[in-house]
């Protein structure tokens, strides 16, 4: 994991929930965290962590997740055992 994943990961796990973080970077860290990252229908992403499962909405036109997907993504990445 590089400098700006680890600076994602921490920014998710942020208190307050932030809602600036880019989805890019978001897929970049759930690629460096070894999930299996596959399109669904439409704008949906499925991913695959460690047997945790999720399914997020790419964001669309803009380019931040909103706080719900960061507070989903939160949860996801706990139940997957990957803290900041």
């Amino acid at each position: 994991m590089n400098r700006k994943q680890r600076k994602t990961l921490e920014a998710l796990f942020a208190d307050p929930v932030r809602a600036n973080i880019a989805w890019v970077d978001i897929i970049s860290l759930l690629g460096a965290l070894g999930a299996q990252i596959s399109q669904g229908r439409g704008s949906r992403i499925r991913v695959a962590l460690h047997g945790v499962r999720a399914t997020f909405h790419e964001p669309h036109p803009e380019k931040e997740a909103g706080k719900k997907t960061v507070a989903n993504l939160r949860e996801f990445l706990n139940d997957a055992g990957e803290g900041p």
